[in-house]
């Protein structure tokens, strides 16, 4: 300390110490004193929180009703300042002010139960509709031979050779719209896959190629069209077959593809709308197998072509779609 003494300085003392630290105490609380109160929010119940909550109310009053923290937060402002943010695209404005381009989430978009809600309650399946391309049969004769006896309609539109990317046929926009004035059904089973892959027009009128993102996107807004259009704004549930894993690699790319962009379209009504994968259940290894375990025996599941499932396949098809539809229905 002789360094200090030489240059004129006093030495500080204990005491000094503690008057500064109440000197830059006293500061802060009159600066600041609000900031105390809001910690105390963020405190879990007990004795901290009592001791900042007792100290935080008259030091936020103090700092609120008088001009020291405005002042203060003005000339500290340059220290960290604040971004330029555009005021009209801020939370606060509501969900009116959706950006445009980007379609709002409403409450169709979250099954109750994964949410942790209590199932809405069942209601009484009247009429079902099974529809789809070839893949649709024998499950809808399956379906019917189960139903029917419990005073269920099943109505059976099955398309043979059609596809939601390959409207030579028929146009599966049209058709759905058509079935649904025709069925009015109360819950419709789609199973569909086999014939894609074909040339869909782009958004610039440009044909697209399987398999990339431009040419899931036009099918999966294609399905979306269908999904919609089945729903009937809610009053029935979808239940969605994906694309069983076929034997030939040229296909399991088409249809990996296809089982893809059907799980992006159903996105927005996932209060209603189930995805019934067939694909761990008939590829459970992720390798297409000809036959699987039943009643355990080896069993034949599939037809010679590698794609579409048998009598065999399509009971245990059946099996699944019925388990998901007695969550939501009585028959």
């Amino acid at each position: 300390m002789s360094r200090f003494e030489r240059e004129g300085l006093l030495r500080f003392r204990a005491r000094d110490s503690v008057l500064a630290i109440a000197l830059v105490a006293v500061i802060l609380l009159i600066f600041s004193g609000g900031s105390i109160l809001e910690a105390s929010q963020q405190q879990r119940p007990g004795v901290t929180r009592d001791i900042l909550v007792a100290v935080g109310k008259p030091a936020g009053w103090a700092s609120g009703n008088l001009p020291f923290e405005a002042a203060g937060s003005s000339v500290t402002a340059s220290l960290s300042p604040d971004e330029k943010l555009d005021e009209t695209a801020g939370f606060e404005n509501g969900s009116a002010a959706q950006p445009v381009g980007v379609p709002p989430v409403t409450p169709d978009a979250f099954d109750p139960v994964e949410l942790g809600e209590k199932p809405p309650p069942k209601r009484p399946l009247h009429t079902l509709l099974v529809t789809g391309d070839s893949l649709s049969q024998p499950l809808d004769v399956e379906l019917a031979r189960r139903l029917t006896p419990d005073g269920v309609e099943v109505d059976r539109d099955a398309h043979v050779g059609t596809g939601i990317s390959n409207d030579a046929l028929i146009d599966w926009g049209q058709l759905s719209k058509s079935q649904v004035e025709k069925f009015s059904p109360d819950a419709v089973v789609v199973f569909i896959g086999a014939n894609e892959g074909y040339l869909l027009p782009g958004p610039d009128g440009k044909d697209v190629n399987c398999c990339g993102a431009d040419w899931a996107a036009v099918l999966s807004n294609r399905a979306r069209q269908m999904i919609s259009t089945y729903r009937q704004d809610g009053k029935a549930d979808v239940y969605w077959l994906t694309v069983p894993t076929p034997r030939d690699p040229a296909r399991q790319r088409i249809s990996n593809v296809v089982n893809t962009a059907i799980n992006v379209a159903a996105q927005p009504w996932r209060s209603d709308v189930r995805i019934v994968d067939m694909v761990p259940i008939f590829a459970p290894d992720g390798v297409y197998e000809d036959a699987l375990t039943v009643g355990g025996e080896q069993t034949i599941v599939r037809e010679s072509d590698g794609i579409h499932l048998n009598e065999a396949g399509s009971a245990i098809a059946a099996d699944e779609v019925l388990r998901r539809i007695d969550l939501d229905f009585t028959h």
